[in-house]
């Protein structure tokens, strides 16, 4: 089960208490204060790991609570501190924390951002563990010679966040319901998704690694099918755009056959609008258009208006057949051609960026 938005419970671990203790032994005089420190309650990770793909360990356990530290003891001894709790989550994962109303860095449902995981390894703090209290041989002065002070411990962060998952992969697969994306990601990958004759077929998205030639591979992600007003959140449509967000290059489907009753061209137009009303940076991606089901074209006029329209605006144009695997090679290469040269433009805007960097440190 694919689970793309949880929302979790943390508490950190509360400091443990100073302790209050004198030092009382035979033939010691004027011992003096020897309370201890209390322990540094545990704080709370989360970590980006490749090992997960989906949340939805955390549906049936949302609350994550650490232990706090011991308190001080008698003959100076320093409280245990507890560990800290790394919690891991897939890589693409966005934390936001639940904020008061009126808070300005908030969004529409009261969320603000805490931490984008990208990459491997990648940690953010999401509650920091309370410190321990001071016991009372910490308050010894010239004119306090017998303190009788101590401090509590410091209690631990708690914190509401909210989990998001956005798929990391190359390329998107998006169309409508029923284009015949779950059979493409099925031949040229190892992922078997559910495919059947009926629209929404796939109910969350699907990854696949392909590979080609020369050791040259990347990712896909099978998007659910979208239809009008996806945007807003028709079909879950919302839910399922936000997994194309990162990816580096769209394939857009296009069912050319006469099964649906619909037509290709309004089919594409009205894909390429949700996109541009969900976010104008997604629509913006390079776009390649692809006209499925070949196999199954029974009038070839829907083919060529198709063809026609994607031309005019500049886009390139490919005809494959997701069952017979007719023209999907030369889409894999247009496709890895599409994504080296974003991964090119991506590291040469990062190169720029750290030059800058290192610029202005020399110049300051």
């Amino acid at each position: 089960m694919f689970v793309d938005e949880v929302d979790i419970h943390v508490v950190a671990g509360g400091g443990g208490n100073g302790c209050v203790s004198f030092r009382r032994e035979k033939f010691v005089p004027r011992g003096g204060p020897d309370g201890g420190d209390g322990g540094t309650g545990g704080s709370v990770y989360i970590v980006a790991s490749p090992r997960k793909n989906t949340l939805i360990d955390f549906r049936f356990h949302p609350e994550f609570e650490v232990k706090a530290g011991e308190g001080g003891m008698g003959s100076n001894r320093t409280g245990f501190s507890t560990d800290d709790l790394h919690i891991e989550v897939p890589i693409g994962t966005l934390i936001f924390e639940k904020v008061p109303d009126g808070d300005p860095e908030a969004d529409a449902n009261g969320l603000k951002l805490v931490a984008d995981l990208t990459e491997e390894g990648q940690m953010a703090l999401v509650a920091k563990g309370g410190r321990g209290g001071r016991g009372n041989a910490r308050f010894v002065s010239s004119v306090n010679r017998s303190p009788r002070r101590r401090e509590p411990g410091e209690k631990g962060e708690e914190r509401h966040l909210r989990l998001q998952l956005k798929l990391l992969a190359d390329v998107g697969l998006v169309g409508f319901p029923n284009a015949g994306k779950s059979t493409l990601i099925a031949r040229i990958s190892a992922a078997r998704p559910k495919i059947a004759d009926y629209p929404f077929t796939t109910l969350s998205p699907n990854l696949g690694v392909v590979k080609l030639s020369d050791d040259r591979s990347f990712v896909v992600a099978d998007v659910p099918g979208l239809i009008e007003g996806a945007h807003a959140g028709h079909g879950l449509g919302d839910r399922f755009l936000r997994h194309v967000e990162r990816t580096k290059v769209l394939i857009h489907l296009v069912d050319v056959s006469s099964a649906t009753g619909r037509d290709p061209v309004e089919d594409f137009d009205i894909i390429v609008k949700e996109l541009h009303l969900f976010n104008p940076h997604v629509a913006a991606k390079p776009q390649i258009v692809t006209a499925n089901k070949m196999d199954a074209l029974d009038d070839p006029s829907r083919l060529e208006r198709l063809e026609k329209h994607v031309r005019a605006l500049g886009l390139p144009f490919h005809r494959i057949s997701g069952v017979t695997g007719e023209g999907v090679d030369a889409l894999l290469q247009a496709a890895w051609r599409q994504i080296a040269a974003v991964r090119d433009a991506d590291a040469e805007r990062k190169k720029a960026g750290q030059d800058e960097g290192e610029f202005a440190s020399r110049e300051a």
